[in-house]
């Protein structure tokens, strides 16, 4: 997630200087795991944006490297606070090996993430096939709900799932996600009118919305730093594999009609998976501390990186915490003048994504494959979805590496090409001999850029820039910008087409791609090798 940082009174830094006298409980406390008092020693970091960057820094003959990646020394970071960038900071190295693992907990949640992208593609096939079993094959605007009644279901589902992950904390939010996600898969599987129909679309579209808000909350929260990116990543890469998935299920269709029972019907498979998977998945380190319960913090750090990183982790918590007695942020203080403009970085993120043409040029795909003689839908769709996931699992590998604000600039820039080419395509008379292939080379082109990171990186780099207080609500915020676009870029895309022509339409998505490399490149921050303490003490100054 990123954050706006548009506004700094200046370039500060974040160094030595450090006002608090004593170590604080939790330091203490080090003495049972391993520390003793006299190992303590004081670190100093000067104040910026506002806020005492105070910590005590653990050492026991010799420096002792954070868990996240912040440095028990101190650093020198460029920074400036919210019109400036935050990005010169050198990544510390990981010293510790960990001994916990983290990867089973991101699988599971990924579980989310696959029926985030089945309920969505899951349609496409079985929509002609359910709608003469039900009786609508003559009723367009009964299909159409069908279709977007999963939409507005994600709407209200993103808005949903921050409340109840600050209230029941994440893996609890998980579990109860699990219930709209079953009981509407049970629905459409069983339908026998299309009223029940809408209602399960309804449930499932709560469902994945919830899903789309929790999945990147969770990982970004339990993964550690030096990973955090390609972990994070992997959210959206199981997003395409659902489609996919949801693509393969209708492939029996064309020989058994009734087959799109079993497809809406799989997905009870996943929903009941995710349920019992997160009943036996530690629940966030951050969250639980925020909650006050500090022992079941340390034992939850303890199965995700291993006893010997629980002091790191802890002591890199307490210096985020430290001089804040802050309760969770309401939904009003999302838009207050301390928070809005690191907030609206990611809804403006969410807006570009859906403003830059990315169900266009799925909805457009299967015709511009048949103008180059690609006669299978299926094979149409097979491509899209392939060049879909093997962007997104390039974008993975380069995401800790190349860091989220390169990969979304080169990103827009290779959309806003491919859009062009798109648009060139079917205006030129000169390319004309040329407008089929050229018309499959700009899509797969766009799909793949989109993949490098329009598609996975505002929902990896949204947890990362928002503050803890606001972390769940502003996320869902951004996700329900995200849902509202998509809704409406639904509704009118046909009309404005119809109105324009497809051609000019692309040529809007180009400059829409433009305008977001411009945007990115003046208010999004890098935040790759920082903690999410780290992120946070830079981006948000103290009350």
């Amino acid at each position: 997630m990123q954050v706006s940082t548009h506004a700094v009174k200046g370039n500060l830094c974040l160094g030595l200087q450090n006002r608090r006298l004593l170590p604080s409980a939790r330091e203490l406390r080090g003495n049972n795991l391993g520390f003793s008092v006299s190992d303590l020693r004081m670190t100093k970091r000067s104040s910026c944006f506002g806020f005492s960057l105070d910590s005590v820094a653990m050492g026991a003959r010799g420096s002792v490297t954070s868990v996240f990646g912040s440095s028990a020394k101190a650093r020198s970071v460029k920074a400036q606070a919210y019109e400036g960038d935050v990005e010169d900071v050198a990544p510390t190295k990981i010293q510790v090996k960990s001994s916990g693992t983290v990867l089973p907990y991101v699988g599971v949640a990924c579980l989310g993430a696959i029926l985030f992208g089945y309920h969505l593609g899951v349609v496409n096939g079985a929509l002609e096939y359910l709608a003469k079993d039900l009786g609508i094959a003559e009723n367009a605007v009964l299909q159409g709900w069908v279709v977007s009644t999963l939409l507005a279901g994600a709407t209200v589902g993103s808005f949903t799932g921050g409340s109840l992950a600050d209230k029941f904390g994440r893996t609890k939010t998980f579990q109860l996600d699990a219930i709209p996600l079953a009981v509407g898969a049970f629905l459409c599987a069983t339908a026998q009118s299309i009223e029940t129909m809408i209602i399960g679309r309804l449930l499932a579209g709560i469902g994945i919305g919830i899903s789309s808000a929790i999945v990147p909350l969770y990982i970004s929260e339990i993964s550690p730093t030096e990973i955090r990116g390609t972990l994070g990543s992997v959210n959206q890469l199981f997003i395409c594999v659902g489609i996919l998935a949801a693509l393969v299920a209708g492939l029996p269709l064309a020989g058994n009609p009734l087959w799109w029972r079993t497809m809406f019907g799989v997905a009870l498979v996943p929903s009941i998976l995710l349920a019992l998977g997160m009943a036996f998945s530690p629940e966030s380190p951050r969250w639980l501390y925020q909650q006050g319960k500090i022992s079941d913090a340390e034992m939850s750090i303890r199965r995700l990186y291993g006893k010997e990183r629980v002091a790191e982790v802890m002591n890199d918590l307490d210096a985020a915490a430290q001089g804040s007695t802050e309760p969770e942020a309401g939904w009003l203080d999302l838009f207050s003048s301390r928070y809005w403009k690191v907030v609206s970085v990611g809804a403006a993120l969410f807006l570009f994504q859906q403003l830059a043409g990315i169900n266009a040029v799925v909805y457009y795909s299967t015709s511009v494959f048949r103008s180059a003689g690609i006669t299978s839908d299926v094979a149409a769709s097979a491509l899209v979805g392939a060049a879909n996931v093997f962007g997104t699992t390039i974008a993975s590998s380069l995401m800790d590496k190349q860091g989220r604000k390169s990969l979304l600039l080169t990103s827009f820039a290779g959309m806003a090409a491919s859009m062009l080419l798109l648009s060139l395509t079917f205006t030129w008379k000169t390319l004309a001999p040329y407008a089929g292939t050229l018309a499959v080379l700009g899509t797969v082109l766009y799909v793949l850029s989109f993949s490098l990171g329009a598609g996975p990186v505002p929902a990896l780099l949204l947890p990362e820039i928002f503050a803890s207080r606001i972390r769940a609500k502003a996320v869902a915020l951004s996700l329900g910008m995200h849902w509202i676009s998509n809704f409406v870029i639904g509704l009118y895309f046909l009309s404005v087409v119809t109105k324009f022509g497809i051609s000019t339409v692309y040529l809007g998505f180009a400059s829409v791609c433009l305008l977001a490399v411009v945007y990115i490149a003046g208010n999004v921050v890098e935040t790759k090798g920082r903690s999410l303490e780290e992120i946070e003490r830079a981006l948000n100054p103290a009350i």
